[in-house]
């Protein structure tokens, strides 16, 4: 029965792109999270920093920021899964406990050969800068 399915769900989605469960994304981004203007960039080697980082994240401003976070950290994927899952959370209880919008939106990329970087922005700031 699956197999009778799938081709109509690839002729609905023809011209949608698709994440990894089959979800519909409803933008697609025409830019790298690498050319969004950056206010702070953080350096982390230790998932054990990620909940401090977020929490000086909300202190500073997160919405009232001009542009967004970077965060740095290594490309140990254990490691790496740590610190996104961390500053995550604590960035989304900071921001409920401070009564500060929650719109959240993120890029992970490959920042060079030993580190991946972390783009974090409010999404009314990157609509004011026009991506």
């Amino acid at each position: 029965m699956f197999f009778r399915f799938f081709p109509k769900i690839l002729r609905l989605y023809k011209n949608d792109q698709l994440d990894f469960i089959w979800q519909r994304q409803k933008q697609c981004v025409d830019f790298h999270p690498s050319q969004i203007p950056i206010a702070k960039t953080f350096e982390i080697n230790d998932d054990h920093v990620a909940s401090e980082i977020a929490s000086e994240m909300v202190r500073l401003g997160f919405s009232s920021q001009k542009g967004g976070f970077r965060i740095v950290m290594t490309k140990e994927k254990n490691t790496a899964k740590k610190i996104g899952f961390t500053i995550m959370n604590e960035l989304n209880f900071g921001l409920r406990k401070a009564k500060q919008e929650r719109d959240v939106r993120y890029w992970i990329y490959s920042y060079d050969q030993d580190h991946y970087a972390m783009v974090l922005i409010s999404s009314r700031v990157l609509d004011d800068l026009g991506f």
